[in-house]
């Protein structure tokens, strides 16, 4: 080997080499020197939305705080109230057709499974409509009982405000959940066994004491609004589908009750004559609405809240306390928030 080459070699080696301390620190110096405005900026831009809610953790990036989540919860509630009347019901009437699905589903796949086991398999479908409407952001009233109740707790959005959307979307929803079991009794998508079934699921809920169905409906309650609250927790949409499909399972295996699901259940008894309109609303739709809302904002919305602490919305020039609303405002004033998106809203 010559001179020449052996210089070579060694210089090879030691660009290979990991610097000293002092060599990284002069490379760190020549690397940040001018940039360090540049670096924040963009690291800032990585790290939160376009809402300016988190997008990734601080402490750890794939990890959110309570407080994280709660601040994505609220510019998702802050999104929902800026949306007009309009966009809200075509929202809610397409979560309440897509509910429809879970109970056409659930009962095609019970009827064409052996009776020992077709409850179980049968309601591993249930949780297809809560796939559209999460995949597919259409406005659901159990997962209204979390995010809109987020921004009422924080008196930056009113209770006349609250009320309102949850009416609109309610009733959209009912409207939805109410076509598809006309559809479902009036024609022959279903076959005679999947239709037994289908009133066989739907007279069952009317078996149960008024007070059996609203706890079961505060438990299903807790799950839809637990589900809410864990799919802003998760950044990627496999996460999110294993856990709308996993907590939206336990409802029919458990016994529970959702009070859009079962709209469409009891209207399809109504629709087949096996079921008074009156009876289906009083005995059954009533106490488990109930139940689903106390759920969803006592043992969900309120504890997750006292879980967090101030201040909820960094990065706001106007401190949290200047936002709030007074509590006459609050309680009788319709006022929509505008955290992030400001006044604007969607026609």
């Amino acid at each position: 080997m010559t001179k020449h080459q052996r210089g070579a070699t060694a210089l090879d080696t030691q660009q290979h080499q990991p610097p000293h301390a002092g060599q990284k620190n002069l490379i760190d110096d020549l690397d940040n020197h001018g940039s360090s405005e540049e670096a924040d900026e963009t690291t800032a831009a990585i790290d939160r939305s376009q809402s300016g809610a988190p997008a990734g953790g601080r402490a750890v990036r794939d990890l959110f705080s309570t407080d994280e989540i709660f601040q994505r919860i609220v510019a998702a509630a802050d999104e929902e109230f800026s949306r007009s009347p309009r966009i809200l019901f075509f929202s809610g009437l397409a979560a309440g057709l897509s509910i429809g699905l879970s109970f056409m589903s659930r009962a095609a796949l019970t009827a064409a499974i052996p009776p020992e086991g077709a409850a179980v398999i049968g309601n591993l479908l249930y949780p297809i409509g809560f796939i559209f409407i999460v995949m597919g952001h259409y406005q659901l009233f159990t997962e209204n009982t979390l995010t809109p109740v987020t921004l009422v707790l924080t008196r930056l959005a009113s209770l006349p405000a609250l009320l309102t959307i949850w009416g609109l979307v309610l009733s959209a929803n009912l409207l939805g959940a109410t076509l598809v079991a006309l559809v479902l009794a009036t024609t022959g998508v279903l076959d005679p066994e999947a239709q037994a079934v289908g009133t066989e699921i739907g007279l069952h809920a009317l078996e149960l004491n008024w007070m059996d169905l609203f706890v079961k409906g505060i438990f299903a309650g807790w799950l839809v609004a637990g589900m809410v609250w864990i799919i802003h927790a998760v950044r990627d949409s496999i996460t999110r589908f294993l856990s709308v499909f996993l907590i939206m399972y336990l409802i029919p295996t458990v016994g529970l009750y959702h009070c859009i699901v079962g709209a469409c259940e009891g209207m399809y008894l109504v629709f087949s004559g096996e079921a008074a309109l009156w009876e289906v609303f009083s005995t059954f739709f009533v106490p488990v609405l109930l139940g689903n809302t106390v759920g969803g904002v006592l043992l969900v919305a309120f504890l997750n809240y006292g879980q967090t602490h101030a201040p909820r919305f960094p990065g706001r020039q106007q401190p949290e306390k200047d936002l709030r609303l007074n509590w006459r405002d609050w309680a009788f004033r319709y006022h929509t928030g505008g955290i992030w998106s400001g006044d604007e809203r969607q026609q």
